[in-house]
């Protein structure tokens, strides 16, 4: 998913500034929020949408992701793999493919 430069990138950016100070779990989750309401933004009015201010917002929500995941101590791509597991348990391919129906409605 990310390599470990990206995050050592994130985290030198962070300590320069001394923003650990405001990074507990708590206020990670809601900036990942803040950030992901920006995001939807750049779509509010249609489909119309500025490609460079989508990537700016989209790459905000991942960083706090990422930090969010690096203090809470788990590895990014193995709770997104964990999680697939479950999907695919609960939205077998013959029943979902093709669907937006929610799990218990199948």
């Amino acid at each position: 998913m990310t390599g470990r430069a990206t995050m050592d990138a994130i985290k030198a950016v962070t300590a320069e500034r001394q923003w650990e100070q405001f990074h507990a779990p708590e206020n990670l989750a809601k900036s990942v929020a803040v950030e992901a309401g920006e995001l939807l933004q750049c779509f509010q009015w249609g489909a119309e949408f500025d490609v460079d201010r989508v990537q700016d917002e989209l790459a905000d929500v991942l960083t706090y992701c990422l930090l969010l995941a690096d203090k809470l101590g788990v590895d990014p791509e193995q709770i997104v793999l964990q999680k697939l597991a479950v999907t695919r348990e609960k939205y077998p391919v013959d029943g979902a493919r093709g669907r937006s129906t929610k799990y218990d409605a199948l």
